[in-house]
């Protein structure tokens, strides 16, 4: 009788639990938030617009999105200096 496989071998899984902003914007913006450690709202806030437009994987409609969010929340992005 064989053995089963993860008996012999550690199995290493990766499981994410970061659910931050899940259904809210699509995958490939949160992963660029995840990127830079942007776990939370509060994290985002102290963000501008401008700099997370610029990540790779945002675009005006995971923007959008996001704002409502922020929004919703009574949170907002910093304000660009001048």
């Amino acid at each position: 009788m064989a053995k089963c496989l993860s008996s012999i071998y550690a199995v290493n899984h990766v499981v994410k639990s970061n659910n931050f902003l899940s259904g809210i914007i699509a995958a490939p913006a949160r992963r660029a938030l995840e990127r830079e450690k942007i776990d939370s709202l509060e994290k985002l806030s102290g963000y501008s617009e401008k700099e997370i437009m610029k990540l790779h994987g945002f675009g005006r409609n995971a923007m959008e999105k996001l704002k409502n969010h922020m929004k919703e929340h009574q949170v907002s992005f910093r304000n660009e200096l001048l």
